[in-house]
């Protein structure tokens, strides 16, 4: 990775120290497209780490053999290492050892991943499913590939065994989210302009069609209680909608070009969107105002400028798990991580031509996919150390508070003007 241009005012910043990289094998085929890492995911319990290699191929490797390798190696892990092969799992009984690798060769270029988990963080709303082909126990895990082609295939973790094939939309299946309440419901967003809801523990049974988008859907994110979706698209399209009526509750209107990426804060309080005008916003999503602008462009761009082509499309952004981090990554050749409550970055990274971000699940490594470049690295990760820092008891209180109450109701509150505004993320 080269080195990178800082802004004036980001001479000072801190930059992300290196933990480690996977590279992707060598391309079997003498071809210039379909290497790109358009997504990396980790397992919501943290055993899996899975991303597209490109030309077809996902790769699930245990997390925390990653993390031995990366200590023992140094930062570098080539992918197909036989080393970190380890005991084939078995998914059946409930009686697993330790994780194994997988490759797995989805048929078709891989534009999405999702992991899934039958563990509930609430009540689930599943279904009674007694006569269902599958019969997913309480500690299932699965991953779901959205693929070029419009199919969604479905996988067992465990095992690299092929579940369900997922048919009905029509055009690359740009991103997949699952509901994090343990029902395996999954929703699918796609370039022919409709996201779509399946029930896994239905064998894949298609719930719901969403339509509103007027154009491509680039992502969709579910809030941590499973009861909002927010999903982002071609001209500038931001809409939240309600998961239990299925209907859509408002559009976010500021950005000013494509939003092709987003994602809820741990306690649901806060919703960042990553956009080609080169910002990120920080909304609440309940009252639908912007509370914070992280731009990517000194000065700001006019918005007939950020409508447009320029060198800082914001590509992705993810919220860390300690609620106070913004990881960003633009067409700038830079990661950048931000405190949602300071103007400028905290700390930057060199990145050229990435693609997708997200945290680890315990937030302190970031990890990040790139796109074709003319060299070896095809479809590799590079993994970042996150800014760690003890949150504040008032954050954390704030964080447990937020979880369970929209604004409306902390508006509500008897107490003072002072700590609405903090409870709501207004100071």
């Amino acid at each position: 990775m080269a080195s990178f241009p800082l802004n004036v005012n980001e001479k000072l910043i801190a930059r992300s120290r290196t933990v480690g990289e996977l590279l992707a094998p060598t391309s079997p085929f003498d071809k210039k497209c379909g290497r790109e890492n358009w997504t990396v995911a980790f397992a919501p319990d943290g055993s899996y780490f899975a991303w597209s290699q490109g030309h077809r191929i996902v790769k699930l490797v245990p997390w925390s053999q990653c993390l031995q390798n990366f200590s023992l190696r140094g930062t570098k892990n080539v992918a197909n290492s036989a080393s970190t092969r380890l005991a084939r799992q078995n998914s059946e009984g409930g009686q697993k050892n330790k994780p194994c690798e997988h490759i797995i060769d989805c048929g078709d270029i891989v534009w999405s991943l999702a992991f899934g988990s039958s563990v509930p963080e609430k009540q689930s709303r599943c279904v009674n499913i007694e006569w269902h082909r599958f019969k997913f126990g309480t500690d299932q895990l699965l991953l779901a590939t959205g693929l070029n082609n419009g199919r969604i295939k479905i996988w067992d973790v465990y095992t690299g065994k092929l579940l369900l094939n997922l048919m009905d939309h029509t055009e690359v299946v740009r991103d997949l989210t699952f509901a994090p309440d343990g029902s395996l419901i999954l929703v699918s967003a796609s370039r022919d302009k409709t996201l779509r809801v399946w029930d896994l523990k239905d064998d894949g049974n298609m719930m719901k069609v969403l339509r509103g988008h007027q154009n491509w859907v680039y992502g969709c994110a579910f809030s941590p209680d499973s009861s909002l979706l927010c999903s982002v698209g071609a001209s500038k399209a931001v809409f939240l909608w309600d998961m239990d009526k299925y209907s859509m509750i408002r559009k976010l209107e500021g950005h000013h070009n494509d939003v092709v990426a987003c994602e809820f804060s741990p306690d649901g309080a806060l919703l960042a969107t990553a956009s080609y005008d080169t910002r990120v916003y920080v909304w609440d999503p309940h009252l639908g105002v912007i509370l914070m602008e992280f731009g990517h462009l000194f000065p700001p761009p006019t918005p007939i400028f950020a409508g447009g082509a320029n060198d800082r499309w914001v590509r992705s952004v993810s919220f860390s798990h300690d609620g106070l981090h913004i990881a960003s990554l633009a067409d700038d050749k830079m990661v950048r991580f931000w405190r949602i409550d300071e103007e400028y970055p905290v700390q930057v990274a060199p990145l050229n031509n990435g693609l997708c971000c997200t945290f680890s699940t315990d937030g302190s490594v970031l990890a990040a996919g790139q796109v074709y470049t003319g060299g070896t690295q095809d479809g590799s990760v590079y993994f970042w150390a996150t800014p760690r820092q003890v949150s504040s008891l008032q954050h954390l209180c704030r964080m447990a508070i937020r979880r369970v109450m929209p604004t409306s109701q902390v508006q509500n509150l008897p107490i003072p003007s002072k700590v609405v505004e903090f409870l709501c993320y207004q100071i």
